[in-house]
């Protein structure tokens, strides 16, 4: 890649010059001072690369080990500054050409100027800098397998979230014409950071064909046909969101969310859909005149075909609806859970608790080898979905229970449904509540299988665990390629 080939990433820089983003000014005075020849040395916390620069660390967005950059800060605190790249004197040579043209911009995909070997790399020293840093946890004795890579790097989502916007955002390139901007309509991801900005997409490589040409197909139809995007300043307009799923059998669903409810407009996009692509096997829509995006408090309708997909997975079968929460890697979620299932070390007697358990896939992983297990999880609907999904499989050795962790899993509880031999949790990314750590300690289980999507919680909870149990196994799994994000398994014994 010659000096000539800016990454699109660096066109922020113009934008920031030219006002769109307003910054305050920092007590040091350092905002927006440009530090020349920055070396760029290693990757840091949330997919940012790191330098130094007069013992201060700066924290270097899109930027990859090598780089020799200009940096204009944007943020100074006392004990590090963050910046943009505002020129590029030499490219390090691990970097390599971004595939999406919206890189940069866009909030996804923020590592895809590296090699696909130096990300797993780097997700796998993540994962024991944490365990050993926060942790506590002496690496001597433990079995730390190599990264489960994805098979797929592209397009390995199963679903994906547009918005609407008629205040899209707008390219440095478009900006610099001066001309007027005729078309202001876009559907795409939101820009970091910014409410009401959205990035009009023309090509996403995180999810499988058909998705661009539906995406792209309801953008034009829409327009075609006078149909109001949203305005998220005036809360006004009719279009709002696009959600499309997929199962690994090619089908998809679609779902289309509405401010408001103009019923031949409606009927409109949805017959459009339902004709263009017969992939579609599930379509639905929603009417959300929320201040926020969610449409978790509301039912959709579905208008055309199943009311869900199913995913199936080692012989197991999934119900995914418009609302369901499910594992967006489906082939890497398999590895997961088998990684789960490895670790669990189960002869069939036992009697398992999986924490967080939500629509119950890892449960349904677990009974199969299990004596009994519980599920438990704080969203009312995730359990009923779980309950569904067990009697879709045949399975009847599984209870679930809805309601918080930290008050549903007490003395009363083990009392009541017994004391686990193993306990499986998958916590959300803030990890477990310090009296769900207690309780695991008074569980008496022999092994503990913690899942998790975040290491750096993860290992400030098994360091509460220490006093009675102990890391033996540790397998980092990559879920999503071009991101920082990893997923840990990890192996805790009761030595006590």
């Amino acid at each position: 890649m010659g000096l000539q080939a800016k990454p699109c990433c660096y066109q922020n820089e113009v934008v920031h010059n030219m006002g769109r983003r307003k910054q305050q000014r920092d007590k040091s005075g350092m905002y927006g001072k440009v530090l020349e020849k920055v070396e760029i040395t290693g990757i840091a916390a949330e997919g940012k690369a790191i330098a130094r620069v007069d013992e201060k660390v700066v924290f270097v967005p899109f930027s990859a080990p090598g780089d020799v950059v200009d940096v204009r800060i944007k943020k100074s605190r006392s004990g590090f500054m963050e910046g943009d790249v505002v020129h590029v004197h030499q490219f390090g040579p691990d970097r390599i050409e971004p595939f999406c043209g919206h890189f940069g911009v866009c909030g996804g995909c923020k590592w895809q100027h590296l090699p696909y070997e130096r990300q797993l790399a780097t997700k796998h020293q993540q994962v024991l800098d944490s365990l050993q840093r926060i942790g506590k946890v002496d690496p001597g004795g433990v079995e730390v397998m190599p990264i489960i890579a994805s098979e797929k790097t592209v397009c390995y989502r199963n679903k994906l979230e547009f918005t609407f916007s008629n205040k899209r955002w707008l390219t440095p390139d478009e900006i610099g014409t001066g001309d007027p901007i005729k078309d202001m309509d876009g559907l795409g991801f939101h820009v970091p950071g910014l409410f009401d900005k959205v990035l009009d997409i023309d090509t996403c490589w995180l999810q499988q064909e058909p998705s661009n040409r539906i995406r792209l197909s309801v953008k034009a139809f829409a327009k075609e046909h006078g149909m109001a995007f949203y305005d998220f300043r005036n809360e006004s307009g009719l279009l709002r969101n696009l959600v499309i799923r997929n199962n690994l059998q090619g089908e998809f669903m679609v779902v289309v969310v509405f401010a408001g409810d103009e019923p031949s407009h409606v009927k409109k996009i949805l017959d459009h859909i339902a004709g263009a692509f017969p992939e579609v096997v599930s379509l639905a829509y929603a009417i959300n005149n929320k201040k926020n995006d969610s449409i978790a408090d509301l039912e959709p309708v579905i208008c055309r075909g199943d009311p869900f997909l199913v995913e199936e997975m080692d012989g197991l079968r999934f119900r995914v609806g418009p609302k369901s929460f499910f594992q967006t890697n489906s082939l890497q979620a398999l590895q997961l859970y088998r990684v789960a299932l490895d670790f669990a070390r189960l002869e069939g007697h036992e009697l398992v608790y999986d924490l967080y358990t939500g629509t119950g896939t890892i449960a349904l992983f677990i009974a199969r080898h299990a004596g009994r297990v519980i599920g438990i999880e704080y969203v009312e609907e995730a359990v009923d979905h779980a309950r569904e999904n067990a009697a879709l499989n045949g399975l009847g050795n599984l209870q679930f229970f809805a309601g918080d962790m930290a008050r549903v899993l007490d003395d009363a509880f083990f009392q009541k449904h017994g004391f686990p031999h193993v306990v499986i949790t998958d916590p959300p990314r803030a990890g477990m509540h310090p009296k769900v750590v207690k309780q695991l300690l008074n569980s008496s289980a022999e092994r503990i299988v913690y899942v998790s999507c975040n290491p750096a919680t993860q290992a400030r909870d098994i360091e509460l665990l220490s006093p009675k149990y102990r890391v033996t196994k540790v397998q980092p799994v990559d879920m999503f390629p071009h991101t920082h994000h990893v997923e840990s398994v990890v192996l805790l014994i009761r030595v006590v």
